[in-house]
């Protein structure tokens, strides 16, 4: 008997057993209980709440569970184990593009997807909100009296002048483990052949790796580090204030935008409220007190062409090249 009884707890907990790693796990119930959507994103939560926050202001019925992980972890929950979500945000374009090409989306369409910009929705599947750079964040204690990079090769040039004062103090992702840095370099590697001579730049002066843009920033603002390289710029403008003595770069040569990008998991339950979040994420170009206070910047044609040196990544299959398996080997390896 006591055996059944173990058996039977063993069996009512193994629906909310998983194997993919979260970061935070974060509520947002409302009075009427109505309706939980489950989402799960790469954002980090102190990015994210207040858009959860104004969002419940105008649906009150519908609350929030927010799990944050990492976009391998996100890809591994809905791809590989089937996981229960309403809704997946994530950074890495090109692993929603294998999402929704795989079948794990389902499709959605209102008004508000449609006034987005063609290239900010792919197949009615997945609906970029956000258009965000990736910068060079550096100390400015650490650069006083040297000039600030404003070129991939100021920045070579600068490791190779300065290498006992940069050793063991870049930062950068490790392009193993995070889906939005295996993104960057590999578009890096398409804009230009001076990304291979920085690697192995940063590489010979024993760069830092990191699976996320905050934990850079923080050793940045720390003195740890002297620089953090493709660091997502929304991040880093978030925590000015808090990192004073930290400054944002955008290269000259050319800045990788990347489309912070939802789509619906065919698991989900609540599709109709999601629906309503995307709409809502989908129109925050007309929110500009909320995108100012979360540093996110919505997504605005205009804006992508304030500057030349922006190379917006496209939503579409040539973002799978990459992941194909020898392919990516081989990326890595170099």
């Amino acid at each position: 008997m006591r055996f059944a009884y173990i058996a039977a707890i063993i069996l009512a907990l193994a629906p909310n057993a998983h194997a993919y790693e979260i970061e935070g796990r974060h509520s947002y119930p409302t009075a009427s209980g109505e309706v939980t959507l489950h989402i799960i994103s790469t954002a980090d939560i102190n990015v994210f709440e207040p858009i959860i926050l104004a969002f419940q202001q105008e649906n009150p019925s519908i609350g929030i569970e927010y799990i944050s992980a990492s976009s391998t972890e996100l890809m591994k929950a809905i791809s590989e184990e089937g996981a229960v979500f309403d809704l997946a945000i994530s950074s890495a374009m090109d692993l929603q593009t294998k999402l929704a090409n795989d079948g794990f989306a389902q499709p959605y369409s209102s008004a508000a997807t449609s006034s987005l910009p063609q290239w900010a929705v792919w197949r009615s599947l997945i609906f970029a909100f956000t258009q965000e750079p990736a910068v060079l964040v550096v100390s400015e204690a650490a650069f006083s009296g040297l000039p600030v990079p404003n070129t991939r090769e100021d920045l070579i040039s600068l490791l190779r002048i300065h290498p006992a004062l940069f050793s063991a103090r870049i930062g950068t992702y490790d392009v193993r483990i995070s889906g939005a840095g295996y993104l960057f370099a590999t578009q890096d590697s398409r804009n230009s052949d001076s990304y291979w001579r920085l690697t192995e730049v940063m590489g010979r002066l024993n760069a830092q790796l990191y699976g996320g843009s905050g934990d850079m920033i923080r050793d940045v603002a720390s003195g740890q580090l002297a620089m953090a390289y493709n660091v997502v710029g929304s991040y880093a403008a978030s925590r000015l204030q808090e990192f004073p003595g930290i400054r944002i770069v955008q290269f000259e040569d050319y800045t990788n935008v990347m489309l912070r990008t939802a789509l619906i998991p065919t698991t989900a339950t609540h599709a109709a409220e999601s629906g309503v979040m995307i709409d809502f994420l989908a129109t925050l170009t007309q929110r500009p007190a909320l995108t100012a206070l979360t540093s996110l910047p919505p997504i605005s044609p205009r804006a992508l062409g304030e500057n030349n040196a922006n190379r917006p990544i496209r939503l579409g299959p040539g973002l799978l090249v990459f992941l194909d398996r020898l392919k990516k080997k081989n990326f890595l390896e170099n």
